[in-house]
Order: structure tokens, then sequence, then C-alpha cells
């Protein structure tokens, strides 16, 4: 009898042990998916998948899920419009440019712009304001703003870049926020969020930022052209020589293909 209770006694216990492995081992895989996905919530770099041609792309984060932060990177997708924006980190003689091919067109684009190019080029952010066309927040020093986890440092980064603009211009800038680098968090969505800036990623961009080794106006062509599909926001950088020389072309192909182009201040007003 006493031999069955402890065979009884022994099983038992043998049966919890290993309920309670298979608890704990399951309790260490939840809790290695959470912090999985605790660091990737804390820095993302902003990317993009491309599906048949003339289709919009799928980002790593949905516009849906975008949209609780005021964030886009997308419009309509029955809707041939595409919303240009340009990112300026400086002013190397491609912004007057592409200044004239938007003027030409009669294209109003976004314009996101850093401490930098408003403290050397002025004057062109004059002309942008002139001209009807937007200007953005691409922060002061165009740092790793999915590094910066207080609103202090965050505010300051856009804060001194936004004075610096209406001291030149005497107006207001957008509240319209880009990440420096496509680089963000979480965080960073809420921080700019509770400064009442509206965040704008992209759904088409190209190799166009390195100076040193520009795109063929070929290698361009087949990149903006094959890509491009309804409510677009397209990235390019002022600093392109490539973007200087095609864009009044490329605007043209785009026209020929049955877009036309509206300000951001539209697509953030539908999806209000």
């Amino acid at each position: 009898m006493q031999t069955s209770c402890k065979k009884g006694l022994c099983l038992a216990f043998l049966f919890s042990f290993m309920f309670l492995s298979g608890w704990q081992i399951a309790k260490m895989k939840n809790d290695h998916t959470v912090n999985t996905m605790a660091v990737l919530k804390q820095a993302e770099n902003w990317g993009l998948g491309f599906g048949t041609e003339g289709t919009q792309p799928t980002g790593n984060v949905t516009a849906e899920e975008l949209k609780q932060y005021n964030a886009y990177y997308v419009g309509d997708k029955e809707k041939k419009v595409i919303y240009l924006t340009f990112d300026c980190g400086y002013e190397n003689g491609n912004t007057e440019p592409i200044l004239d091919a938007l003027k030409k067109h009669n294209a109003k684009a976004t314009f996101f712009v850093v401490g930098h190019f408003l403290e050397t080029a002025p004057e062109i952010a004059k002309r942008m304001v002139a001209e009807g066309h937007t200007v953005g927040n691409h922060t002061y020093h165009h740092p790793d703003m999915s590094s910066i986890s207080d609103m202090t440092s965050f505010q300051k980064e856009v804060d001194d870049v936004a004075a610096l603009f209406k001291e030149i211009t005497g107006t207001e800038m957008a509240k319209y926020y880009r990440p420096p680098q496509g680089k963000y968090s979480t965080e960073n969505l809420k921080m700019a969020q509770e400064l009442g800036y509206q965040t704008f990623f992209w759904s088409l961009a190209y190799v166009d930022w390195n100076v040193d080794a520009q795109p063929t106006k070929e290698e361009a062509f087949n990149k903006l052209l094959t890509r491009i599909h309804p409510g677009a926001i397209v990235l390019l950088h002022s600093t392109s020589q490539t973007n200087g020389e095609i864009l009044d072309e490329l605007l043209t192909k785009w026209e020929e293909m049955g877009y036309e182009f509206r300000p951001l201040s539209e697509l953030s007003a539908k999806e209000a």
C-alpha cells in the first residue's frame, strides 16, 4: 500500500514537474517574443516591398497602423495622384533647377529642410514659399531620431529648425515631419504627434543622394517610371544633379501616364 502510494506520488510529482517545465518554456518563448517586439519598436528603418508594376508597395508598417500616429506613406490607391517631396540636407546648386521644373508644370511640392540648408540658402527657402510650396521639418542637425528617447531633445531638434525658418521667411513652418534617413521608433511617432506634427514617409524613392555616384537618366527613369503608382508619396533629394536635369521630363512623362500632382495638405486633410 505504501509502495503503491509512493509510486502514485512520484508519478504525480513527475507529471507536475513536466507541466511546470512546459509552462516555463512557453513563458520564456513568450517573453522572448515580447522582448523582440519591443526592440523592433525601439528603432526601425523605413522600408518598402514592391509588387506588380503600377501598384502600391507595402511598407514595413501598414498605412492603417501609421494613421493612429497621424503618419502616412501613401495615398488613395484608386486615384492617379502623386505627392512630390524633396529632402534638403544642403544646397549644391540643384534646388533651383528643380524649382524651375515644378513651376513650369504648376506642381506644388513639399521640401523637408534641415538647419544647414536654411543657414546657407535662405533665399531659396524664401522662393519656395513665394512659389506656393510647403516647407516641412527634417530636424535641425539630421540625427538618428530613433536614438532620441526624451521629449526635450526631440522637441529641440524640430523647434530650432522651425524657428529659423520663421526668422528667414516670416511664416510658420508646416507641421510636417520627416524622420532623417527614415529612422524612427514608435515613441518618435508619438512625440511628433504630441507636438502637433504629421509624419510623412514615402512610397517611392531611389538611390539619388550620393553626389559622387549619381544615377544616369536611364537608371532614374527605370526606377521612377516603372514603380510609380496611384497615391505615391515620392521622395527625391534636392542635392541630386540627376534630379535637377531630368525633373522637367520626368514630370511630363508622369503626366502622360495620367498622373496629376497634389500637395501633401490634400492627402492629410482627406485622411483626417
